[in-house]
Protein backbone atom coordinates (compact mmCIF):
# COMPACT_ATOMS: atom_id res chain seq x y z
CA UNK A 1 0.00 0.00 0.00
CA UNK A 2 1.57 3.11 -1.13
CA UNK A 3 -0.87 5.70 -0.59
CA UNK A 4 -2.32 6.52 2.60
CA UNK A 5 -5.69 8.76 2.79
CA UNK A 6 -6.81 9.96 6.46
CA UNK A 7 -9.71 11.85 7.16
CA UNK A 8 -9.78 14.16 10.22
CA UNK A 9 -13.44 14.12 11.52
CA UNK A 10 -13.35 17.72 13.30
CA UNK A 11 -15.76 18.56 16.25
CA UNK A 12 -15.12 22.48 16.53
CA UNK A 13 -17.21 22.96 19.89
CA UNK A 14 -15.19 20.31 22.06
CA UNK A 15 -12.03 21.26 19.88
CA UNK A 16 -11.11 17.70 19.29
CA UNK A 17 -10.25 15.65 15.82
CA UNK A 18 -11.73 11.75 15.22
CA UNK A 19 -9.49 9.99 12.64
CA UNK A 20 -10.63 7.73 9.56
CA UNK A 21 -8.46 5.77 8.13
CA UNK A 22 -9.26 4.56 5.15
CA UNK A 23 -7.52 1.31 4.72
CA UNK A 24 -8.28 0.56 1.19
CA UNK A 25 -9.71 -2.77 1.27
CA UNK A 26 -13.70 -1.14 1.65
CA UNK A 27 -12.95 -1.16 5.50
CA UNK A 28 -12.00 1.50 8.03
CA UNK A 29 -10.08 2.64 11.28
CA UNK A 30 -11.24 5.23 13.33
CA UNK A 31 -9.31 6.76 16.07
CA UNK A 32 -10.78 8.78 18.97
CA UNK A 33 -14.21 9.16 18.08
CA UNK A 34 -17.39 10.18 20.23
CA UNK A 35 -20.52 9.25 20.91
CA UNK A 36 -21.52 10.98 18.91
CA UNK A 37 -21.02 9.01 15.71
CA UNK A 38 -23.05 11.22 12.96
CA UNK A 39 -20.34 12.79 11.32
CA UNK A 40 -17.73 9.54 11.66
CA UNK A 41 -20.41 7.12 9.71
CA UNK A 42 -21.18 9.87 7.32
CA UNK A 43 -17.55 10.32 6.53
CA UNK A 44 -17.34 6.59 6.35
CA UNK A 45 -20.69 6.37 4.28
CA UNK A 46 -19.36 8.56 1.45
CA UNK A 47 -16.33 6.46 0.86
CA UNK A 48 -17.88 3.14 0.44
CA UNK A 49 -16.06 2.23 4.26
CA UNK A 50 -16.73 -0.11 7.07
CA UNK A 51 -15.55 0.67 10.37
CA UNK A 52 -13.52 -2.53 11.48
CA UNK A 53 -11.96 -0.71 14.36
CA UNK A 54 -11.96 1.80 17.14
CA UNK A 55 -8.76 3.05 18.47
CA UNK A 56 -9.09 5.03 21.76
CA UNK A 57 -5.74 6.52 22.80
CA UNK A 58 -6.84 7.28 26.72
CA UNK A 59 -9.58 7.46 28.92
CA UNK A 60 -11.38 10.55 27.69
CA UNK A 61 -12.36 13.44 30.14
CA UNK A 62 -14.20 15.93 27.93
CA UNK A 63 -16.61 13.05 25.78
CA UNK A 64 -18.05 9.77 25.87
CA UNK A 65 -16.15 7.14 23.37
CA UNK A 66 -18.24 6.39 20.48
CA UNK A 67 -15.91 2.56 20.74
CA UNK A 68 -18.65 0.58 22.61
CA UNK A 69 -21.28 1.85 19.98
CA UNK A 70 -19.14 1.30 17.29
CA UNK A 71 -18.37 -2.71 18.39
CA UNK A 72 -21.82 -2.86 19.16
CA UNK A 73 -23.65 -1.76 16.05
CA UNK A 74 -20.71 -1.65 13.46
CA UNK A 75 -18.75 -4.98 14.36
CA UNK A 76 -15.84 -3.32 15.20
CA UNK A 77 -12.80 -4.40 16.89
CA UNK A 78 -12.07 -1.94 19.77
CA UNK A 79 -8.56 -1.59 20.32
CA UNK A 80 -7.51 0.42 23.98
CA UNK A 81 -4.97 -0.19 26.80
CA UNK A 82 -5.00 -2.92 28.82
CA UNK A 83 -4.11 -0.48 31.78
CA UNK A 84 -7.60 0.96 31.26
CA UNK A 85 -9.09 -1.93 32.44
CA UNK A 86 -12.34 -0.71 30.11
CA UNK A 87 -15.11 -3.04 31.10
CA UNK A 88 -16.15 -3.96 27.97
CA UNK A 89 -15.04 -6.12 25.21
CA UNK A 90 -11.93 -4.59 23.91
CA UNK A 91 -8.09 -5.75 22.34
CA UNK A 92 -5.94 -4.74 24.85
CA UNK A 93 -2.93 -3.51 24.30
CA UNK A 94 0.79 -2.82 25.91
CA UNK A 95 3.53 -0.42 25.28
CA UNK A 96 5.06 -2.17 21.39
CA UNK A 97 2.03 -4.20 20.62
CA UNK A 98 1.08 -4.50 17.62
CA UNK A 99 -2.15 -4.83 15.28
CA UNK A 100 -2.60 -6.02 11.83
CA UNK A 101 -4.93 -4.36 10.16
CA UNK A 102 -5.49 -5.73 6.39
CA UNK A 103 -2.00 -4.65 5.32
CA UNK A 104 -1.00 -1.90 7.50
CA UNK A 105 0.04 -1.95 11.35
CA UNK A 106 -0.92 -0.08 14.30
CA UNK A 107 1.47 -0.30 16.85
CA UNK A 108 1.30 0.88 20.57
CA UNK A 109 3.48 3.16 22.20
CA UNK A 110 3.30 3.95 26.16
CA UNK A 111 3.06 7.60 26.76
CA UNK A 112 1.48 8.47 30.12
CA UNK A 113 0.93 11.76 31.36
CA UNK A 114 -2.49 12.85 30.07
CA UNK A 115 -3.50 10.32 31.68
CA UNK A 116 -2.11 7.19 33.17
CA UNK A 117 -3.01 4.67 31.17
CA UNK A 118 -2.34 7.13 27.80
CA UNK A 119 -1.22 5.25 24.61
CA UNK A 120 -0.26 6.75 21.33
CA UNK A 121 -0.39 4.96 18.09
CA UNK A 122 2.17 4.77 15.07
CA UNK A 123 0.46 3.53 11.83
CA UNK A 124 3.16 1.61 9.25
CA UNK A 125 3.13 -0.09 6.18
CA UNK A 126 6.05 -2.71 6.16
CA UNK A 127 9.36 -0.81 7.29
CA UNK A 128 7.48 3.15 7.02
CA UNK A 129 6.46 5.06 9.83
CA UNK A 130 3.11 6.81 7.83
CA UNK A 131 2.17 8.88 10.86
CA UNK A 132 1.22 8.48 14.59
CA UNK A 133 -1.91 9.60 16.43
CA UNK A 134 -0.86 11.24 19.67
CA UNK A 135 -4.35 11.59 21.33
CA UNK A 136 -3.07 14.25 24.17
CA UNK A 137 0.93 13.57 24.62
CA UNK A 138 1.49 15.98 21.65
CA UNK A 139 -0.42 18.39 20.17
CA UNK A 140 -0.32 21.51 18.02
CA UNK A 141 2.02 24.06 19.52
CA UNK A 142 1.54 22.39 23.12
CA UNK A 143 0.76 19.24 25.05
CA UNK A 144 -2.18 17.97 26.97
CA UNK A 145 -2.67 18.96 30.97
CA UNK A 146 -1.96 16.32 33.37
CA UNK A 147 -3.92 17.66 36.42
CA UNK A 148 -7.39 15.63 35.19
CA UNK A 149 -6.46 12.05 36.70
CA UNK A 150 -5.50 14.24 39.98
CA UNK A 151 -5.12 17.63 40.82
CA UNK A 152 -2.29 16.11 43.32
CA UNK A 153 -0.28 14.58 40.74
CA UNK A 154 -0.49 17.04 37.95
CA UNK A 155 3.73 17.95 38.70
CA UNK A 156 4.29 13.75 38.52
CA UNK A 157 2.15 13.44 35.50
CA UNK A 158 3.89 16.11 33.89
CA UNK A 159 7.06 14.70 34.39
CA UNK A 160 5.37 11.78 32.52
CA UNK A 161 4.25 13.65 29.60
CA UNK A 162 7.68 15.32 28.88
CA UNK A 163 9.65 11.75 28.97
CA UNK A 164 6.54 11.05 26.42
CA UNK A 165 7.56 13.92 24.46
CA UNK A 166 11.31 12.76 24.25
CA UNK A 167 9.94 9.12 23.47
CA UNK A 168 7.76 10.37 20.45
CA UNK A 169 10.54 13.10 19.39
CA UNK A 170 12.85 9.76 18.32
CA UNK A 171 10.16 9.31 14.93
CA UNK A 172 11.53 11.27 11.98
CA UNK A 173 10.66 15.06 11.59
CA UNK A 174 8.94 14.29 8.61
CA UNK A 175 6.31 12.11 10.56
CA UNK A 176 2.78 12.97 10.75
CA UNK A 177 1.10 14.12 13.58
CA UNK A 178 -2.46 13.50 14.49
CA UNK A 179 -3.55 14.85 17.72
CA UNK A 180 -7.33 14.75 19.49
CA UNK A 181 -7.07 17.47 21.01
CA UNK A 182 -7.14 20.99 19.63
CA UNK A 183 -7.79 24.65 19.31
CA UNK A 184 -10.95 24.98 21.74
CA UNK A 185 -10.38 22.07 23.63
CA UNK A 186 -10.01 22.52 27.69
CA UNK A 187 -7.42 19.90 27.30
CA UNK A 188 -5.14 22.71 27.13
CA UNK A 189 -4.76 23.02 23.59
CA UNK A 190 -3.76 26.67 22.37
CA UNK A 191 -5.62 28.47 19.76
CA UNK A 192 -5.05 28.31 16.27
CA UNK A 193 -6.86 27.02 13.32
CA UNK A 194 -4.03 23.86 12.33
CA UNK A 195 -4.84 20.53 13.60
CA UNK A 196 -2.72 17.92 12.65
CA UNK A 197 1.53 18.65 12.35
CA UNK A 198 5.00 17.00 12.45
CA UNK A 199 7.26 16.11 14.72
CA UNK A 200 9.45 18.21 12.98
CA UNK A 201 7.35 21.18 13.03
CA UNK A 202 6.64 19.89 16.47
CA UNK A 203 10.34 20.12 17.64
CA UNK A 204 10.97 23.70 15.54
CA UNK A 205 8.13 25.74 16.86
CA UNK A 206 6.38 24.12 20.24
CA UNK A 207 6.90 26.47 23.26
CA UNK A 208 6.84 23.48 25.35
CA UNK A 209 9.79 21.62 23.52
CA UNK A 210 12.17 24.69 23.28
CA UNK A 211 13.84 23.32 26.38
CA UNK A 212 15.36 19.78 26.67
CA UNK A 213 15.15 20.51 30.68
CA UNK A 214 12.56 18.40 32.46
CA UNK A 215 11.96 20.75 35.49
CA UNK A 216 11.21 23.86 32.97
CA UNK A 217 9.11 21.72 30.71
CA UNK A 218 6.49 20.98 34.03
CA UNK A 219 7.07 24.41 34.97
CA UNK A 220 5.58 25.66 31.62
CA UNK A 221 2.75 23.23 31.58
CA UNK A 222 1.74 23.65 35.08
CA UNK A 223 1.55 27.34 34.46
CA UNK A 224 -0.65 26.93 31.35
CA UNK A 225 -3.62 24.91 32.92
CA UNK A 226 -6.81 26.79 33.12
CA UNK A 227 -9.95 25.71 34.55
CA UNK A 228 -12.25 22.90 33.37
CA UNK A 229 -15.90 22.04 33.29
CA UNK A 230 -16.67 19.47 36.52
CA UNK A 231 -17.93 16.80 33.84
CA UNK A 232 -14.19 16.31 32.93
CA UNK A 233 -14.03 14.37 36.72
CA UNK A 234 -17.00 11.63 35.73
CA UNK A 235 -16.33 10.30 32.12
CA UNK A 236 -13.07 8.67 32.10
CA UNK A 237 -14.59 6.05 34.53
CA UNK A 238 -18.25 6.13 32.53
CA UNK A 239 -15.40 5.57 29.67
CA UNK A 240 -13.74 2.75 31.49
CA UNK A 241 -17.26 1.50 31.97
CA UNK A 242 -18.75 1.72 28.58
CA UNK A 243 -21.25 4.32 27.70
CA UNK A 244 -24.21 1.82 26.85
CA UNK A 245 -24.71 1.51 23.25
CA UNK A 246 -28.06 3.51 21.75
CA UNK A 247 -30.89 0.82 20.40
CA UNK A 248 -32.06 3.93 19.13
CA UNK A 249 -31.57 7.71 18.30
CA UNK A 250 -32.20 9.71 21.54
CA UNK A 251 -35.41 12.08 20.63
CA UNK A 252 -36.91 15.23 22.92
CA UNK A 253 -39.66 14.51 24.32
CA UNK A 254 -42.71 18.00 24.10
CA UNK A 255 -44.31 18.53 27.07
CA UNK A 256 -47.06 20.79 27.16
CA UNK A 257 -46.19 24.26 28.96
CA UNK A 258 -48.38 23.68 32.12
CA UNK A 259 -46.32 20.28 32.45
CA UNK A 260 -43.03 22.23 32.11
CA UNK A 261 -44.46 24.87 34.78
CA UNK A 262 -45.19 22.11 36.88
CA UNK A 263 -41.47 20.19 36.46
CA UNK A 264 -40.25 23.85 37.49
CA UNK A 265 -42.12 24.10 40.30
CA UNK A 266 -40.57 20.27 41.23
CA UNK A 267 -37.07 21.54 40.86
CA UNK A 268 -36.62 21.33 36.74
CA UNK A 269 -33.88 23.80 35.26
CA UNK A 270 -35.34 24.90 31.79
CA UNK A 271 -32.36 25.52 29.34
CA UNK A 272 -32.90 28.32 26.54
CA UNK A 273 -31.07 27.32 23.50
CA UNK A 274 -32.10 30.03 21.44
CA UNK A 275 -30.39 33.08 20.14
CA UNK A 276 -29.50 35.25 22.94
CA UNK A 277 -31.65 38.02 21.16
CA UNK A 278 -34.27 35.94 20.84
CA UNK A 279 -33.67 35.27 25.02
CA UNK A 280 -33.07 39.14 25.63
CA UNK A 281 -36.58 39.86 24.30
CA UNK A 282 -38.37 37.02 25.90
CA UNK A 283 -37.66 33.40 27.84
CA UNK A 284 -39.29 31.84 30.99
CA UNK A 285 -38.45 33.39 34.26
CA UNK A 286 -35.29 31.45 35.90
CA UNK A 287 -34.35 29.37 32.42
CA UNK A 288 -30.46 29.19 31.81
CA UNK A 289 -29.30 31.06 28.33
CA UNK A 290 -27.11 28.58 26.77
CA UNK A 291 -27.41 29.23 22.52
CA UNK A 292 -26.90 26.31 20.91
CA UNK A 293 -23.25 26.60 19.02
CA UNK A 294 -20.47 24.77 19.13
CA UNK A 295 -19.30 24.92 22.33
CA UNK A 296 -23.25 24.03 23.59
CA UNK A 297 -21.88 20.80 25.33
CA UNK A 298 -19.40 22.47 27.38
CA UNK A 299 -21.31 25.09 28.86
CA UNK A 300 -24.55 22.79 29.30
CA UNK A 301 -21.61 20.50 31.13
CA UNK A 302 -20.14 22.68 33.77
CA UNK A 303 -23.41 24.80 34.67
CA UNK A 304 -25.36 21.73 35.05
CA UNK A 305 -25.55 18.65 36.48
CA UNK A 306 -26.48 15.41 34.48
CA UNK A 307 -28.97 14.46 37.29
CA UNK A 308 -31.40 17.29 36.71
CA UNK A 309 -34.83 17.26 35.09
CA UNK A 310 -33.30 19.93 32.55
CA UNK A 311 -36.08 21.06 29.34
CA UNK A 312 -34.81 22.81 26.68
CA UNK A 313 -37.03 25.86 24.71
CA UNK A 314 -36.06 26.45 21.32
CA UNK A 315 -37.32 27.98 18.47
CA UNK A 316 -38.32 26.07 15.05
CA UNK A 317 -35.86 25.77 13.12
CA UNK A 318 -33.40 24.90 15.50
CA UNK A 319 -32.55 21.04 15.08
CA UNK A 320 -33.68 19.01 18.18
CA UNK A 321 -31.25 16.70 17.18
CA UNK A 322 -28.07 18.49 17.28
CA UNK A 323 -29.63 19.42 20.91
CA UNK A 324 -29.72 15.76 22.09
CA UNK A 325 -26.16 14.67 20.72
CA UNK A 326 -24.06 17.52 21.82
CA UNK A 327 -25.31 16.79 25.04
CA UNK A 328 -25.45 12.40 25.18
CA UNK A 329 -21.61 12.51 24.11
CA UNK A 330 -20.76 14.83 26.96
CA UNK A 331 -22.84 12.11 29.32
CA UNK A 332 -26.35 14.02 29.86
CA UNK A 333 -28.73 11.80 28.84
CA UNK A 334 -31.15 13.32 30.68
CA UNK A 335 -31.47 16.19 27.48
CA UNK A 336 -34.79 14.41 26.83
CA UNK A 337 -37.57 16.93 26.96
CA UNK A 338 -38.78 20.38 25.58
CA UNK A 339 -41.28 23.24 25.42
CA UNK A 340 -43.62 22.44 23.25
CA UNK A 341 -44.34 25.56 20.95
CA UNK A 342 -41.43 27.35 22.20
CA UNK A 343 -42.10 30.58 24.24
CA UNK A 344 -45.03 31.34 22.12
CA UNK A 345 -46.72 28.57 23.39
CA UNK A 346 -45.36 29.33 27.04
CA UNK A 347 -46.71 33.35 26.45
CA UNK A 348 -50.01 32.18 25.02
CA UNK A 349 -51.12 29.85 28.05
CA UNK A 350 -50.63 32.96 30.11
CA UNK A 351 -46.95 32.37 32.34
CA UNK A 352 -44.89 35.38 33.06
CA UNK A 353 -42.32 35.67 30.56
CA UNK A 354 -39.11 37.86 31.66
CA UNK A 355 -36.41 39.83 29.44
CA UNK A 356 -33.03 40.76 29.86
CA UNK A 357 -31.25 43.53 27.49
CA UNK A 358 -28.96 43.11 25.46
CA UNK A 359 -27.03 46.58 24.46
CA UNK A 360 -24.07 47.17 22.36
CA UNK A 361 -20.95 49.27 23.82
CA UNK A 362 -22.34 52.44 23.16
CA UNK A 363 -25.31 52.05 25.30
CA UNK A 364 -23.99 51.02 28.50
CA UNK A 365 -22.26 54.74 29.90
CA UNK A 366 -20.50 54.07 32.61
CA UNK A 367 -22.48 51.21 34.64
CA UNK A 368 -19.72 48.77 36.29
CA UNK A 369 -18.73 45.39 34.43
CA UNK A 370 -18.10 42.07 34.89
CA UNK A 371 -15.80 39.98 32.32
CA UNK A 372 -17.08 36.38 32.44
CA UNK A 373 -14.12 35.16 30.14
CA UNK A 374 -11.51 32.44 30.74
CA UNK A 375 -9.04 33.93 32.81
CA UNK A 376 -6.27 33.24 30.19
CA UNK A 377 -8.51 35.73 27.88
CA UNK A 378 -8.82 38.32 30.48
CA UNK A 379 -4.98 38.82 31.14
CA UNK A 380 -4.44 39.20 27.34
CA UNK A 381 -6.47 41.80 27.39
CA UNK A 382 -9.90 43.47 29.22
CA UNK A 383 -11.29 46.76 30.07
CA UNK A 384 -9.76 49.07 33.05
CA UNK A 385 -11.05 48.68 36.00
CA UNK A 386 -13.81 45.68 35.11
CA UNK A 387 -14.04 42.61 38.01
CA UNK A 388 -13.36 39.04 36.69
CA UNK A 389 -15.46 35.49 37.60
CA UNK A 390 -15.26 32.79 34.88
CA UNK A 391 -18.66 31.74 34.10
CA UNK A 392 -18.13 28.48 35.27
CA UNK A 393 -17.16 29.27 38.40
CA UNK A 394 -20.38 32.07 38.79
CA UNK A 395 -23.01 29.12 38.84
CA UNK A 396 -20.94 28.06 42.35
CA UNK A 397 -20.49 30.91 43.87
CA UNK A 398 -23.83 32.53 43.48
CA UNK A 399 -25.31 29.57 44.60
CA UNK A 400 -22.52 29.05 47.69
CA UNK A 401 -24.08 32.50 48.74
CA UNK A 402 -26.59 34.51 46.21
CA UNK A 403 -27.22 37.56 48.20
CA UNK A 404 -23.74 38.38 48.65
CA UNK A 405 -20.27 38.96 46.61
CA UNK A 406 -17.98 36.33 47.39
CA UNK A 407 -16.07 37.25 43.80
CA UNK A 408 -16.48 40.75 44.35
CA UNK A 409 -18.59 41.27 41.75
CA UNK A 410 -20.36 44.73 41.86
CA UNK A 411 -24.05 45.45 43.78
CA UNK A 412 -25.94 47.48 42.12
CA UNK A 413 -26.79 47.67 38.04
CA UNK A 414 -24.14 45.48 35.88
CA UNK A 415 -22.84 45.02 32.64
CA UNK A 416 -21.80 41.85 31.89
CA UNK A 417 -19.35 40.86 28.94
CA UNK A 418 -17.18 38.18 27.41
CA UNK A 419 -16.25 38.14 23.87
CA UNK A 420 -19.31 38.32 21.67
CA UNK A 421 -22.13 38.23 23.96
CA UNK A 422 -23.27 34.02 24.27
CA UNK A 423 -21.33 33.83 27.27
CA UNK A 424 -22.48 37.07 28.79
CA UNK A 425 -26.58 36.42 27.93
CA UNK A 426 -25.41 33.03 29.93
CA UNK A 427 -23.43 34.65 32.79
CA UNK A 428 -26.68 37.26 33.30
CA UNK A 429 -29.31 34.20 33.03
CA UNK A 430 -27.08 32.50 36.36
CA UNK A 431 -27.10 35.86 38.24
CA UNK A 432 -31.04 36.47 37.54
CA UNK A 433 -31.15 32.98 38.76
CA UNK A 434 -29.48 33.85 42.09
CA UNK A 435 -31.80 36.78 42.74
CA UNK A 436 -29.63 39.41 40.69
CA UNK A 437 -31.64 42.41 39.02
CA UNK A 438 -30.85 45.41 36.87
CA UNK A 439 -28.35 43.51 34.86
CA UNK A 440 -27.57 43.92 30.88
CA UNK A 441 -25.59 41.61 28.46
CA UNK A 442 -23.47 43.16 26.43
CA UNK A 443 -23.36 42.67 22.68
CA UNK A 444 -19.69 42.96 21.91
CA UNK A 445 -16.37 42.35 23.66
CA UNK A 446 -13.73 44.49 25.54
CA UNK A 447 -12.13 46.32 22.37
CA UNK A 448 -15.74 47.40 21.91
CA UNK A 449 -16.21 49.11 25.26
CA UNK A 450 -12.22 50.35 25.71
CA UNK A 451 -13.18 52.01 22.40
CA UNK A 452 -16.31 53.74 23.25
CA UNK A 453 -15.07 54.43 26.74
CA UNK A 454 -11.79 55.88 25.24
CA UNK A 455 -9.53 53.96 27.53
CA UNK A 456 -6.50 51.03 26.09
CA UNK A 457 -7.07 47.63 27.40
CA UNK A 458 -5.31 46.66 30.59
CA UNK A 459 -3.13 43.72 30.37
CA UNK A 460 -2.47 41.04 32.90
CA UNK A 461 -4.17 40.44 36.31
Amino acid sequence: MTDLTVHPVVDDGLGNTAYLVDLADSRALVVDASRDLRAVRAAAERRGLRIGWAADTHLHADFLSGAHDLSAHDGATVLASTAGGRLFDHTGLADGDEVDLGGLRLRALRTPGHTDEHLAFTLHDGPRTLGVFTGGSLLVGAVARTDLVDPDRAEELARAQFRSVQRLLTLPDDTPVWPTHGAGSFCSAPAGADRTTSIGTERATNPLLATRDEDDFVARLLASLGSYPPYFRDLPERNRRGPIPFQSDPRLRPLAAAEVARACNSGAQVVDVRPVEDFSHAHLPGSLSIALRGAFASWLGWLTTPDQHLVIVRNDDQDPDEIVWQAVKVGYDNVDTELRGGIAAWAAAGFDVANTPLLPAASLDQRPLLDVRQQAEYVAGHVRGAAHVELGNLGRQTNDNPTDDPAGIPAGPLAVMCGHGERAMTAASVLERAGRTDLVAVAGGPEDVSKDRGTQLAVGR
